[in-house]
């Protein structure tokens, strides 16, 4: 269980995380790397769910983007068509944050590609959190996509048992 939050904003793209590893009621690590960087930085990623299922589809996610010469969008339907369709793939219980220079998805193994109409998104235990903290500091502030990024986690960390205060996050510019 984690939080992962994306925010467009103010011409940049943040992705963060906390970093806690529970199993079950039991905190097993504290400084988890949950987002990651792709298609040589052009791609930022983040994920929630079972750690082996996630690596798999990171794994993918790349091989997608990849084939599809770092098209995102292109490259999470790919990925979206064959997790649902794969007899293997539908069992991996994990959900993606995906974004690049122009837009951010949510991936998921039901063949959700979702794109947020205002550039946030959450996913992981915490998600509903930091995304309702996100919205309101974009409403309320001037805040940095990463500045937002940061507090939002931080809000979700004091509310999830299953989110903890050792973030990291990654940014890019933005065409939005």
């Amino acid at each position: 269980m984690t939080t992962i939050l994306s925010v467009r904003c103010r011409g940049k793209v943040a992705v963060g995380g906390d970093g806690q590893v529970s199993l079950g009621n039991t905190v097993v690590k504290h400084q988890a790397t949950k987002i990651r960087s792709l298609a040589d930085g052009k791609v930022l990623v983040g994920f929630a769910g079972g750690t082996a299922d996630a690596f798999a589809l990171l794994e993918r996610f790349e091989g997608m983007l990849k084939k599809f010469q770092g098209n995102c969008q292109r490259a999470a339907i790919e990925l979206a068509k064959e997790w649902r369709s794969d007899r293997v793939l539908r069992r991996l219980e994990s959900l993606l944050a995906v974004a690049d220079r122009r837009t951010s998805l949510l991936v998921s193994g039901v063949g959700d590609v979702l794109e947020p109409d205002d550039g946030v998104l959450g996913i992981g235990s915490g998600g509903n959190y930091a995304v309702a903290a996100a919205r309101a500091l974009m409403k309320h502030s001037t805040l940095s996509a990463r500045e937002i990024v940061n507090e939002s986690l931080l809000i979700a960390s004091r509310i999830c048992v299953f989110t903890n205060d050792r973030f990291q996050v990654e940014e890019l510019d933005s065409d939005t």
